[in-house]
């Protein structure tokens, strides 16, 4: 009979091979992926996994959906073939540091599983919205000055876009209930991953577009947010 552990290594073996195989991921992100999931399973075991790994299915379907109409809106780095290990970490790092915590602070698992819920919501909120949006949105506008801007630029939104990314945080918080319970926390993880998300183009348009951080950074800074504003609801 097969143990959690073993399980778990199976399936981060699996992933590894892949990612790598399918060019998803660049080997040593992989790898990095690997540990981040480690992390992520000590905090919310197997459930936290199914987070993980629905938002790296959903946002490389998304991503690879129609690359061909996308290439005229986004920059070369964008279309390699492989995400780095700079952007694993930006998209799920939060993630596995809630996991980790856990190790620190027990007392704070229930607390912590949910910020890292909100931190996967905005990861996926965020790659849906960016991808699906470039292709299905039909009027695009500037986050901070609400004008018509250019398809595909930072801090340019769609409604189609948005909408998108609220669903994208609704299937995380799907995943969460159907492992710790249905509860108002499921709506919560939608508040803040959709948080999160605008704040990524909030950040998009103040500081990407001018070259202040990079997108490894915007990405990072929009899950840590979303996990920030899940602590403020967890004790409202």
């Amino acid at each position: 009979m097969f143990s959690g552990y073993t399980l778990l290594i199976l399936i981060i073996i699996t992933g590894i091979i892949y990612s790598v195989a399918a060019r998803k991921l660049t080997f040593a992100a992989a790898l990095t992926g690997g540990v981040v999931a480690y992390g992520v399973f000590i905090g919310a075991g197997f459930t936290g996994i199914a987070m993980m790994t629905t938002f790296f299915i959903l946002g490389s379907a998304a991503t690879s959906f129609q690359q061909n109409k996308k290439q005229a809106f986004t920059i070369a780095e964008e279309r390699k073939s492989g995400r780095t290990t700079g952007q694993v970490l930006a998209n799920a790092g939060v993630g596995g540091i809630a996991g980790l915590l856990v190790l620190l602070y027990p007392q704070l698992t229930h607390l912590l599983v949910l910020m890292m819920a909100a931190s996967f919501a905005s990861a996926t909120a965020d790659t849906l919205s960016s991808e699906l949006g470039t292709v299905y949105g039909k009027r695009f506008y500037n986050i901070i000055s609400l004008k018509p801007d250019q398809r595909g630029l930072d801090g340019v939104i769609s409604l189609e876009g948005t909408l998108t990314g609220i669903a994208g945080s609704c299937v995380i918080a799907v995943i969460y209930a159907i492992g710790f319970g249905w509860d108002l926390n499921l709506i919560w993880i939608v508040v803040a991953g959709t948080i999160g998300n605008l704040s990524d183009s909030v950040m998009g348009s103040l500081l990407e577009r001018k070259h202040y951080i990079g997108n490894n950074t915007v990405n990072f800074l929009n899950t840590l947010i979303a996990a920030l504003v899940m602590l403020l609801l967890y004790f409202i």
